[in-house]
């Protein structure tokens, strides 16, 4: 699909749009949300059959064992355990492990599938519960949006005796029973005082309880006499520089507040966050075969990420906080199998920027702007040490980020003379960070956020790109060594550095005076004018971007097309801007053109306008489910680990930027949509605006902008 470069926003009802003024936003509808809930008609019967449910920090994995049992794995954002002390995988080591609080299994007998009932476990999107109904037996399972606590309720028109069990594989490993209560069951993991500096106070666990229900043992709660409703509650806590005994208190404490509230009132406003989150936005494909099933990954994709992302930490590229066990894991083809439990992730515990930033770029369209928070959080804590740490390594200011790190951050010297390797001289990051970061105050206008957060961060690196690098003999930035991402190690003026330099020292200088200060200004302003052009040549005789300067003989370490960062994620080239045919020709060039994981290739054909390209990644990312897992939006490992983060993500935000796209205050709408797809769709653009309306035959019907104000910037595409 070509871009009508010119088309002028006055042509907009030429298009179809809505003529009417200030019109009403209308509301999600919720039938269109519903269509997509997941429903299976058997049992599990292991945690591979299980689906995702949470509050944004508590995650669960929900399943049903084939004699009725509820079954159900506890995640929690920052429940940080060190590694055994036999742990031979250094990414396991040097990151710490985000580990699970335990398994719940909860029984009830007479079980009902004993005697052949009617079986069928729902994920109810809008409610956000999982229901499982067996016979006349219901069990609802959720995680309250607002507190931190898990409620499982059962009724049943006759009298049932319910019974629930923790299990936990850690109890001879570090793990401990409080054994004190008659009428809970309460453990936590403490880590050891030989774990990492940054480790050590961490303590996390639970407490179970239940109107009625007494032990029967250390790890098994039961009601008393048989019941028609029952309600069981876990209360996950985790806290910092503590020991066991202040653990125990707060959640002691934390139990009561939560036990003082009305069950009612607490279901009631965990239904209204939902409700409110899903009305933020939306995207409702009709079409062809594939329509449906992208519209469901989609949906889905959209779903696990609020279930894992307002919490302490930002959500984990491997597999989140749903990650199973598997007794017949194999790390690759040629290794025996070996039973693995479900703490443990490929990759480890350590944060890849390249990897964790897909599940954070769409949530601008998407309006979910609570869940980037945890991963801004997390950079600016790391900010200071990091700036110590490059004064002490090369005697300068400024900072960056590593693109691998624990979530304490840290950097290692990589003077000139440090040999080259993956994500050594690597200082990209801290550029694409500061890119984020610029978007979401252009969307969210939020000044104290421009102050405290961004401007220290992107000053940072700014002062950093200013100072480590020597100047050419024609006074411009020389950045070498530096690696042009993983892909080209040690190499000279790589391609994503400058373009993330151009973008991000662009955007700073246009915001308000306001913010900045006239001495980071000049700096800005000096450091722009130093800034080398992107490396430009020839590929069969058609003008291209390059991925370094000079000599393209640099040895290729990865599969990424590093050239490519001037398209996403530094836009420097797209839609509406110059040179939009070096850019194309660029993508048509590329070298790999891999599918899935943390390719970029459906964001960037979107971006450059390339309609069925766009169309077939964004697709197969958004359809890729791992084999061995049954929820649909478990995808598949890929680089990475299942369920990969990444894929979801990228195939978000490709499915997004084929809808609508942003450029300062051009709204550019439909630039990559296949005609065969129609859709109603609700999205954000900055400056506080939602777009809302309906696709119909490649044309845009029932257009609604909000403020009004925003809709003489809205540009369509054909």
């Amino acid at each position: 699909m070509h871009f009508k470069k010119n088309l002028l926003p006055a042509l907009a009802l030429l298009m179809g749009f809505s003529t009417h003024a200030q019109q009403k936003q209308a509301s999600m509808p919720v039938n269109s949300l519903s269509a997509f809930n997941v429903q299976w008609n058997e049992p599990g019967p292991t945690a591979a059959q299980s689906m995702p449910t949470g509050n944004g920090d508590i995650g669960l994995n929900v399943w049903t064992a084939a004699n009725g049992d509820l079954c159900f794995f506890i995640g929690k954002t920052d429940a940080w355990g060190a590694a055994a002390p036999d742990e031979k995988n250094n990414w396991v080591k040097e990151g710490g492990v985000l580990m699970k609080l335990g398994m719940v299994r909860v029984a009830v007998s007479p079980s009902p599938l004993a005697t052949g009932a009617a079986f069928s476990q729902v994920l109810r999107l809008h409610e956000s519960e999982v229901l499982v109904k067996e016979g006349h037996l219901q069990m609802r399972v959720w995680v309250d949006a607002n507190h931190p606590v898990i409620r499982v309720e059962t009724e049943s028109p006759t009298p049932v005796t319910v019974t629930a069990t923790l299990h936990n594989w850690r109890f001879q490993n570090g793990d401990t029973l409080v054994p004190e209560k008659t009428d809970a069951i309460t453990w936590y993991h403490a880590n050891p005082a030989t774990a990492n500096e940054h480790l050590q106070g961490i303590v996390f666990g639970a407490g179970m309880a239940g109107k009625g229900m007494l032990r029967k043992n250390d790890t098994t709660l039961a009601t008393t006499a048989a019941v028609k409703s029952q309600l069981l509650s876990v209360y996950p806590l985790t806290v910092t520089h503590a020991d066991k005994s202040k653990w125990l208190s707060a959640l002691q404490q934390q139990q009561r507040t939560i036990d003082a509230l009305p069950l009612a009132q607490t279901r009631a406003a965990h239904l209204r966050w939902w409700n409110q989150f899903w009305d933020r936005s939306w995207i409702f494909l009709e079409g062809d075969s594939l329509a449906r099933k992208v519209n469901e990954g989609y949906v889905l994709q959209r779903y696990v990420t609020a279930c894992a992302g307002r919490g302490a930490y930002p959500i984990k590229f491997n597999g989140s906080i749903f990650v199973v066990d598997n007794p017949d894991y194999k790390p690759n083809r040629a290794a025996p199998a070996r039973a693995i439990d479900a703490d443990f992730r490929e990759w480890g515990g350590q944060y890849w920027f390249q990897n964790t930033r897909p599940m954070y770029w769409p949530r601008l369209a998407a309006g979910d702007f609570d869940m980037m928070l945890p991963l801004f959080k997390m950079y600016a804590g790391i900010l200071p040490h990091n700036a110590a740490q490059v004064k002490q390594y090369y005697h300068h200011d400024g900072a960056y980020f590593a693109e691998t790190a624990p979530f304490w951050g840290g950097l290692l010297y990589m003077g000139p003379e440090v040999p080259e390797n993956w994500t050594g001289h690597y200082f990209t990051p801290i550029l694409e960070l500061s890119m984020m970061m610029l978007d979401y105050y252009d969307y969210t206008r939020d000044a104290q956020f421009a102050k405290n957060t961004l401007l220290p961060v992107a000053g940072a690196g700014m002062t950093f790109f200013d100072q480590h690098f020597s100047r050419d003999a024609q006074g411009k930035l020389l950045l070498d060594p530096d690696n042009s991402i993983e892909m080209f190690w040690k190499v000279h003026n790589p391609a994503p550095d400058i373009a993330g330099l151009h973008a991000v020292v662009t955007r700073l200088l246009a915001l308000p005076s306001s913010l900045t200060s006239p001495a980071s200004r000049a700096q800005w302003e000096r450091l722009l004018g130093e800034l080398p052009p992107l490396p430009q040549g020839e590929k069969q005789g058609k003008s291209v971007l390059l991925p370094y300067t000079g000599p393209q003989t640099a040895k290729g370490h990865n599969l990424e097309n590093p050239e490519l960062y001037a398209v996403y994620p530094f836009r420097l080239y797209g839609l509406g801007k110059p040179d939009l045919e070096v850019a194309v020709n660029t993508f048509n060039a590329r070298a790999f053109r891999d599918k899935g994981c943390w390719v970029q290739d459906p964001i960037q054909a979107a971006m450059l306008g390339m309609t069925q390209v766009a169309k077939t990644y964004t697709a197969y990312n958004l359809t890729r489910r791992e084999p061995a897992l049954k929820f649909p939006a478990f995808w598949a490992t890929g680089h990475d680990y299942a369920p990969d983060e990444d894929n979801g993500g990228n195939g978000e935000q490709g499915l997004q930027q084929m809808l609508l796209q942003t450029d300062g205050n051009r709204i550019y709408l439909l630039p990559a949509w296949p005609r065969e797809w129609n859709a109603s769709f609700k999205l954000h653009a900055p400056q506080n605006t939602t777009v809302q309306g309906r696709v119909e035959n490649g044309k845009v019907v029932d257009l609604r902008v909000t403020p009004e104000s925003r809709r003489q910037d809205v540009i369509s595409g054909l």
